[in-house]
Parts: C-alpha cells; structure tokens; sequence
C-alpha cells in the first residue's frame, strides 16, 4: 500500500491535541516549502527564457546572459521583498 493509502486509512480523531497541532504545521511547513520550490522553479524559467537566446553552445552562460540572469533574479527577489513587507505592514494593521 502506498504512503497516501495508508494516510487515508488514519483516524486523526484518535490523535492528542498536540498531535493534531504538530500534525497542522508540519503540513503548513511542507505547503510552504512547496511554494518556494514552484516560485524558484517558475523564476529560474522566466530568466532563462529572457536571458538565454541564443543557442546553447557550452555549459557556461556567456557575457551577457550571466549578468542578465543575476539581474534578473535580483529584480525578482526585490519585488517580493516589498510585496511581502507590504503584507506584513496590513497584517499588523488587522
């Protein structure tokens, strides 16, 4: 049986509250891992795509596309960081 077979024939009503809790952020922790890992994968492909147009020769970026891709990893990076302070900033307002 697979892991998401057995999972399903779990009775978590039998679980303590503590259990339940541990339970609650260990899925939290994963669903947030799983997020960073989609926006890397989702931001690595959009740099690629600007940044690599020419055909691949070698195994090293060339002049231009290195700086391209940092530049534009770094602009992604940035645009996150404000819109998450904004997030911040309107949950502390609630």
């Amino acid at each position: 049986m697979d892991s998401l077979g057995a999972a399903s024939n779990l009775d978590f009503t039998k679980l303590s509250e503590r259990d339940k809790q541990e339970l609650q952020q260990f899925v939290v922790q994963e669903s947030q891992k799983a997020a960073l890992q989609s926006n890397i994968h989702k931001t690595t492909d959009m740099c690629f795509k600007k940044c690599v147009t020419s055909k691949i020769s070698s195994a090293q970026l060339d002049r231009y596309e290195a700086p391209c891709m940092e530049q534009c990893v770094e602009r992604f990076m940035d645009a996150n960081k404000v819109v998450f302070k904004e997030l911040d900033r309107m949950r502390a307002l609630q």
